[in-house]
């Protein structure tokens, strides 16, 4: 920490180095907010400044984040719609009044000692997650930050204040998630399947009534049943749940976990006289999956392969049943020859789908590994004879197909492996 050599001029560490330093966790970033300075005054020392809402610089030697103290006063719907003083009358205590939760609302002097004018460290001993002020209602954007704070606590046990998820429900309520951008959401959703327990972001949401107006395709899966010869706990909802945190903690991969989190939306347009079976559920939630990934602008290698998932996971489940000729359209549909990780992506989604049911977590699933074998078995077949031959066109793909067919038959073969 470097003091800012202007009298009257303090800097305080704040934010989520203070949090994370207080819950004994490792310090990522390490912001600062400066209290009686101007942009000039932190330029002529060397400070560069960057971004555009509001004035914020980087340290001339550790590039540390610091930002002048300032407070906001609502303009407008939106994240975006606020007003900003940051002159240096501003206070510390006003820019901290500004946060979104008491646990992000602290700072730390210099010489070591915290500022915590709303009990943040309190809350942090209580695991409490409690919003700063009733000003918490000006940004909708903060019904998502909550919803991912709780994912990324709850193996601590952090729960969200009563009080706090009333002033969500009452954003959710008044239309104000409606005025968040595509990108901001997947931003932060996206950020939240990467956090410990990213199954909690979605249950808050859905507890605020947030995951409804967000997410319809998902949040309708709640309370819809299952098989329970096949599914022990039932509820598709707890299911899906169940697999996006398996798919975080195995794989931790946000390709993998997106695509877990999609992959049986299909269930929800099962009519109720049908429960708890779910006939070509994994083909009907394609189109779903299809409009919630262009609704967020989600990316598209995770477009295509939340797609794929939901298409053919069950295919993948029966891969010790499959006969060569199923095994190959498998890999030829998930273009494994070309793309051998997303072979692997989708063999790790289905293992997680298998595994994300009650009393089944540590059950063994051949498939992902034999799924992989198949398809490197596959692309390391020797196609050189047939070019030296002069084969081209259809007449090469399929004579290339017929040998890969073959490489796979010696395979099973080889390791026993006798499909129904």
């Amino acid at each position: 920490m470097e003091n800012i050599q202007n009298t009257g001029v303090q800097a305080y560490l704040v934010g989520g180095a203070v949090r994370d330093k207080l819950l004994g966790r490792p310090v990522a970033d390490h912001d600062w907010v400066v209290i009686g300075a101007t942009p000039e005054m932190l330029i002529e020392q060397g400070y560069q400044q960057i971004g555009n809402d509001f004035p914020c610089f980087l340290h001339p030697e550790t590039k540390d984040e610091y930002a002048l103290a300032r407070t906001e006063r609502k303009s407008g719907k939106g994240h975006t719609g606020f007003v900003c003083d940051f002159s240096p009358e501003v206070t510390l205590e006003e820019d901290l009044s500004r946060r979104d939760l008491t646990i992000n609302a602290i700072a730390l002097t210099l010489e070591g000692k915290y500022v915590d004018p709303f009990n943040g460290r309190a809350d942090l001993n209580n695991k409490v997650l409690r919003h700063v002020s009733e000003s918490f209602s000006d940004d909708p954007l903060r019904v998502l930050r909550v919803a991912r704070f709780a994912a990324r606590y709850a193996t601590l046990d952090f729960q969200v204040h009563p009080n706090t998820l009333e002033l969500m429900k009452h954003l959710v309520n008044n239309g104000e998630l409606a005025e968040l951008t595509p990108e901001r959401v997947w931003k932060e959703m996206s950020r939240a399947l990467t956090e410990p327990r990213p199954s909690e972001f979605f249950r808050v949401l859905r507890a605020c009534g947030a995951l409804e107006v967000l997410m319809p395709e998902l949040d309708c899966l709640f309370g819809v049943p299952q098989p329970p010869q096949h599914h022990p706990e039932v509820d598709t909802g707890d299911h899906v749940m169940m697999v996006v945190d398996i798919a975080r903690e195995r794989f931790d991969d946000l390709i993998v976990t997106w695509a877990a989190l999609m992959h049986d939306l299909g269930k929800g347009l099962t009519p109720e006289e049908e429960w708890p079976r779910h006939i070509r559920h994994e083909i009907k939630g394609v189109p779903l999956v299809e409009k919630v990934c262009e609704c967020y602008k989600v990316p598209k290698d995770f477009r295509t392969l939340a797609k794929l998932v939901s298409e053919h996971h069950l295919r993948c489940h029966k891969l010790l049943e499959m006969r060569p000729k199923s095994v190959l359209k498998l890999l030829e549909a998930l273009d494994g020859f070309r793309r051998p990780e997303r072979v692997r992506y989708f063999a790790q989604a289905c293992e997680a789908d298998a595994r994300g049911r009650l009393g089944l977590e540590q059950r063994d699933y051949p498939q992902s590994q034999l799924l992989i074998e198949y398809n490197q078995v596959a692309i390391d077949t020797n196609i050189k004879p047939l070019l030296s031959e002069g084969y081209e066109g259809l007449k090469l793909a399929e004579k290339i197909r017929r040998l890969r067919l073959g490489s796979i038959k010696r395979y099973m073969a080889q390791y026993k492996i006798a499909p129904q």
